[in-house]
């Protein structure tokens, strides 16, 4: 069983006056999904980076870690990220 990480960037944005998961980007490191999450803030509502860490074989996930956040996330996104 091989272990991947995978850095994300979530971005998240205003759909009905809720805020929603938009966009994901996968970054090359850690302090790369920091900054470029950082970045977007300012374009966005708010961005999270994220550390996955998944079976490389059967893409089942092992743990969901939230590096950073910017700007709004919506309240139970740390909930969702267990729950996934």
């Amino acid at each position: 069983m091989a272990m991947k990480t995978t850095f994300v960037v979530q971005t998240f944005v205003i759909k009905r006056k809720r805020l929603v998961p938009g966009d994901r980007e996968v970054a090359p490191t850690e302090s790369g999904a920091l900054k470029k999450a950082e970045a977007m803030a300012g374009r966005m509502p708010g961005t999270a980076a994220l550390k996955i860490v998944a079976d490389d074989e059967t893409g089942e996930l092992e743990a969901a870690t939230i590096l950073g956040q910017f700007g709004e996330i919506p309240e139970d996104f740390a909930e969702s990220l267990q729950g996934a």
